[in-house]
């Protein structure tokens, strides 16, 4: 992986950071991870108009993204009902990164050297270090299966997408059609729940149209990133936005606790360093 392409995804992960701390507190999840899927849809559009068809072997990985990404999003509601967003979101992105190296070095032949694989297990450990207390009794039981159900999951649509976008023959193509099809979770969530959504004060409603907007702009980076280098360390990289709101979370909301998250922070940029001397 070259310098460049790992700053496009840290950009990617701090991107995500930021949309997460922007939705922080939703009081409505549902619509708000509605407001989400709608930020992607202008883009995407845009995208379809501007870029020819992606190659017609493509379609099935996009249909399968699409399927995969509302499971997404259902189980990230169920996991939140069940526990608390700082257990939560730890668990389910720690889990992908080795979940995807190891299936893309068995499925795809992607196979890293010794050095990358120290680099990816840094980072998972770093990332799982914030989620301790999920494993020692604060994370009800269903509540941590939720969470390796979203872990799983998103390993599921990292691997889709990372063969959909190189088949695809045009990323922007790809991440069109992939966003344009968010319009079925916006169908999904807001026809039956109108009622919900005018409750919900204007400033709460932009913002999570803003979050979408730059989710977006997270996710489409990473794809393009894997079109350039192997699937398992773009995966590693980009969770390391679980570090970037953990440090979010005590510089701007001044959540603790505070030496845990060091803890984790310095572990997880030991392994981003021990992933750029694969370079």
């Amino acid at each position: 992986m070259t310098t460049g392409v790992a700053l496009i995804v840290l950009t990617a992960a701090l991107f995500h950071a930021v949309w997460n701390a922007l939705v922080k507190g939703a009081e409505d999840r549902v619509i708000m991870l509605g407001l989400i899927a709608l930020g992607h849809i202008p883009a995407g559009l845009l995208l379809v108009f501007m870029f020819p068809l992606p190659n017609p072997s493509v379609w099935p990985w996009l249909v399968a993204s699409v399927v995969v990404h509302w499971g997404y999003f259902w189980l990230l509601n169920v996991a939140y009902r069940l526990g608390d967003l700082s257990l939560i979101y730890p668990v389910a992105r720690g889990l992908a990164p080795v979940l995807v190296a190891l299936i893309a070095q068995v499925w795809l032949g992607e196979v890293l050297p010794p050095l990358a694989w120290a680099g990816v297990i840094l980072v998972s450990i770093g990332i799982l270090v914030l989620a301790r207390d999920a494993f020692t009794g604060a994370l009800p039981a269903a509540g941590l299966i939720a969470a390796l159900a979203v872990g799983v999951s998103v390993s599921a649509y990292s691997l889709i997408d990372g063969i959909g976008v190189r088949l695809s023959g045009s990323a922007a193509a790809y991440i069109g059609w992939l966003f344009s099809a968010k319009i079925l979770i916006v169908l999904y969530v807001f026809p039956t729940r109108m009622d919900r959504f005018r409750a919900i004060p204007a400033k709460q409603l932009w913002i999570g149209f803003a979050g979408g907007l730059v989710s977006g702009a997270a996710y489409a980076l990473v794809l393009y990133a894997k079109t350039l280098a192997p699937l398992g360390l773009v995966s590693a990289l980009r969770e390391t936005s679980v570090i970037f709101a953990a440090l979010i979370g005590v510089i701007w909301f001044r959540e603790g606790p505070r030496g845990r998250r060091i803890l984790a922070s310095v572990i997880v940029s030991a392994g981003i360093v021990v992933i750029g001397a694969t370079a």
